[in-house]
C-alpha cells in the first residue's frame, strides 16, 4: 500500500516536471495563464457604465477616449484603447454591456480571467487601430470612433466557438444555435457596411472584431473556431 502511494507520487511528480519542462520550451505566444476566475466581465461592465457617465458630467471627456485618427495623429496614442470604454448614448451603451454580459460571462468561465481580459482587450484594439488605417484612407480622419462592439463581436466568436450547441433567443423569440447566430450577425454587419452610408466605417470595425478575435484563436491556441463550431476539431 505504502509503495504504491510513493510510486503514485513519484509519477505525479514526474508528470509536473515533464508538464513544467514543456510549458517552458513551448512557444511564448501558446504559453497559458495559471486559470483564475474574478468575473472580470462584470469588472468591464462597471468600468463602461462608470466612464459613461463621468461623460455626462465632463462631455470632453468622450473626445479624449474616442478613437479620432486626427488626434492619434498628434499622439493621443491611448485612444486605441480608450475608445472601448466610450459610448454615444444610453441605448449604445445599453445594448453593448447586455451583450458583453450575456456573452461574456460563460466565455470568460471557460477561457479563465487573465485569458478572457487578454483576448478582449487586444480584439478591441486592434480593431481600433484596423479602423484607425480605414479612416485616414477614406477621408473620415476628423470622425471619431467609440463602443466596445469590436471587442464584443470578438467575445461571440469565442462564445459560438467554445458553446457550439448553445442555443440564443433572438429577441426572446427566434431560436438560433451559437454559430448560426455568428454567421448572421456577419451577414448583417456586411449588409450594413456595403449599403449604409453613415455607419459603414463602424460595421468594418465589427468584423474586425471578428477577423482579429478568429486571428487569435489561430496564433494563442493553434485552433481553428470554424472548425470549433462545426464539430471538426
Amino acid at each position: 500500500m505504502f509503495k504504491r502511494i510513493l510510486t503514485q507520487r513519484r509519477e505525479g511528480c514526474l508528470e509536473n516536471v515533464n508538464r513544467e519542462r514543456y510549458t517552458k520550451n513551448m512557444n511564448p505566444i501558446r504559453k497559458p495563464f495559471t486559470y483564475s476566475y474574478y468575473n472580470v466581465t462584470l469588472i468591464l461592465i462597471c468600468v463602461n457604465v462608470i466612464i459613461f457617465m463621468l461623460e455626462n458630467f465632463v462631455p470632453v471627456l468622450g473626445g479624449l477616449l474616442a478613437m479620432t485618427p486626427v488626434l492619434v495623429l498628434h499622439g493621443f496614442f491611448w485612444q486605441f484603447l480608450t475608445y472601448m470604454f466610450a459610448h454615444a448614448s444610453f441605448s449604445h451603451i445599453l445594448f453593448n454591456m447586455l451583450a458583453l454580459f450575456v456573452f461574456g460571462v460563460q466565455t470568460e468561465r471557460y477561457m479563465g480571467s487573465k485569458e478572457f481580459l487578454l483576448y478582449y482587450l487586444v480584439t478591441g484594439v486592434l480593431a481600433g487601430f484596423f479602423s484607425f488605417i480605414v479612416f485616414l484612407f477614406t477621408g473620415a480622419a476628423r470622425i471619431p470612433l467609440l463602443g466596445a462592439s469590436g471587442a464584443i463581436f470578438a467575445v461571440q466568436l469565442a462564445f459560438a466557438s467554445f458553446f457550439p450547441d448553445s442555443i440564443l433567443y433572438i429577441w426572446g423569440i427566434l431560436p438560433l444555435r451559437a454559430p448560426i447566430m455568428v454567421l448572421v450577425f456577419t451577414a448583417i454587419e456586411l449588409f450594413s457596411m456595403i449599403f449604409g452610408v453613415e455607419n459603414g466605417v463602424a460595421h468594418m470595425t465589427h468584423l474586425a472584431g471578428f477577423g482579429f478575435g478568429w486571428l487569435y484563436f489561430l496564433a494563442r491556441f493553434n485552433a481553428d473556431p470554424f472548425r470549433m463550431m462545426t464539430g471538426r476539431r
